[in-house]
C-alpha cells in the first residue's frame, strides 16, 4: 500500500510543480498588484474602480452577454442533442464529430471568418443584395459579438449533454409514453430532470469563458464593444497600470468562484 500511494504521488509531483509554477503563482502575483498601489503600500482603491461608470459598464455588459451566449447555447443544444440520441450510434457518431469539428480550428480564425461574414460588405449582406434585401448592420455590435460566442462555445455545452442523454435508458422514455405522457410531458418530467448534470456542467463551461473572453469582441466588436476582458487587456497591454488590470481580473475570478460554487451546490442537490 505505501509503495503503491508512493508511485501515486511520483506521477502527481510533475502536475503539482506544474500548477505551483504556472497557476498558483501567477495568482498570488495578481492578488499582490491588486491590493497595493505603485509604491507597494496596501490599498482598495484598485478593486474599487470596478464601481466607476465606465468599468461597471463593462462588467454588466459582460455578463449579459455571457448569460444570453450561455442561455442560447442550452436552447440550440438540447434539440441537437435529441436528435443525435435518437440517430444510429454510427451517424450519430459522425455528426457529432462534424459539429465539434470548430474545436480543431483556432478561435481567432474562426471569429475572423464570421467577421467576414458579418461585415458591411461581407458574405452576408452580398447574399441579401442578391435577393433585394436591405443590408444588416451587424458587425461591431453586440449582437455579432453573441454570435461569435455561440459559434465558439456551442460544442462545449453540446459534449456534455449529449454524453448525459446518451446514457438515459430509453426503457423510461417508452414507460414514460406508454402511460399517456405527451412528447413536452416526457421532456421536462423525465429527460430534463435526467440531464440536468451535463446541462449545469455544459453552463459552466460556455459562462466562464463567455464572461472572459476579449478576443471575440475586439474582433467583431470592432472596439466599440468593451467587454471586461478587453478592459484588463488594456490595462495589461496599453496603459501598462497592471496593479488596476490585476484588480479587475479579481472582480472577474471572484464571479467565476461563485459560479463554480454554485454548480457545485446543485450537483450536490441532483446527486
Amino acid at each position: 500500500m505505501f509503495r503503491s500511494a508512493g508511485v501515486r504521488n511520483l506521477f502527481l509531483a510533475p502536475f503539482c510543480v506544474w500548477a505551483g509554477i504556472f497557476i498558483f503563482v501567477p495568482l498570488i502575483f495578481i492578488a499582490w498588484y491588486g491590493v497595493t498601489d505603485e509604491a507597494g503600500a496596501f490599498t482598495l482603491e484598485n478593486l474599487a474602480t470596478i464601481f466607476q461608470l465606465e468599468f461597471f459598464h463593462s462588467l454588466k455588459l459582460s455578463l449579459l452577454l455571457a448569460l444570453v451566449s450561455t442561455v442560447i447555447c442550452l436552447l440550440l443544444a438540447y434539440p441537437l442533442c435529441l436528435i443525435l440520441v435518437e440517430r444510429a450510434k454510427s451517424a450519430g457518431l459522425i455528426i457529432t464529430m462534424l459539429f465539434i469539428l470548430p474545436l480543431w480550428m483556432n478561435t481567432l480564425l474562426s471569429t475572423m471568418a464570421w467577421q467576414t461574414i458579418l461585415e458591411k460588405n461581407g458574405v452576408l449582406n452580398q447574399f441579401l443584395r442578391l435577393l433585394s434585401l436591405p443590408d444588416l448592420a451587424l458587425i461591431n455590435t453586440p449582437t455579432a459579438v453573441v454570435l461569435g460566442m455561440i459559434y465558439n462555445y456551442l460544442p462545449y455545452m453540446v459534449l456534455p449533454l449529449y454524453v448525459v442523454l446518451s446514457r438515459i435508458d430509453t426503457s423510461v422514455i417508452e414507460a414514460a409514453k406508454d402511460l399517456g405522457a405527451t412528447t413536452w410531458q416526457t421532456f421536462t418530467k423525465v429527460i430534463l430532470p435526467l440531464s440536468l448534470p451535463g446541462a449545469v456542467s455544459g453552463i459552466t463551461m460556455v459562462f466562464i469563458p463567455a464572461l472572459t473572453t476579449f478576443a471575440i469582441s475586439a474582433l467583431l466588436g470592432g472596439g466599440k464593444i468593451l467587454l471586461i476582458g478587453n478592459v484588463i487587456e488594456q490595462e495589461f497591454t496599453v496603459d501598462y497600470d497592471w496593479h488596476l488590470g490585476a484588480a479587475l481580473s479579481i472582480v472577474l475570478m471572484i464571479f467565476i468562484v461563485l459560479n463554480m460554487i454554485l454548480t457545485m451546490i446543485f450537483d450536490r442537490e441532483t446527486e
